[in-house]
């Protein structure tokens, strides 16, 4: 399950008018690098493919490819200001670097 919150959904929303992709589901997709950091990619994507998981939250459609499924539950997708810019973060537990040490 991916979540997306209030202020993710306006944005995602608000870009998919300004880029003509109205209607287009949210492909998500992660992909874990050589050194184990997790790489995620976004987009607008009407294309669907063998295996794709469905997710509906705030209104957004989610699609997610079976790779990314397992590496992306339980993410929350956010839009916060970091360092006085705004912009969207994953929060997901699965991803190492976004673990507590100790």
């Amino acid at each position: 399950m991916i979540t997306v919150t209030p202020d993710a959904a306006e944005k995602i929303i608000e870009s998919a008018k300004l880029g003509n992709t109205e209607g287009m589901p949210l492909r998500i997709a992660v992909t874990r690098m050589e050194n184990g950091d997790f790489h995620y990619a976004i987009g607008f994507d009407d294309v669907s493919h063998e295996g794709d998981k469905t997710f509906q939250s705030e209104g957004i459609n989610i699609v997610v490819g079976t790779p990314s499924a397992e590496l992306l539950s339980g993410t929350v997708i956010d839009y916060v200001d970091l360092d006085g810019k705004k912009e969207i973060i994953f929060i997901n537990p699965n991803d190492p670097a976004q673990q507590a040490h100790g």
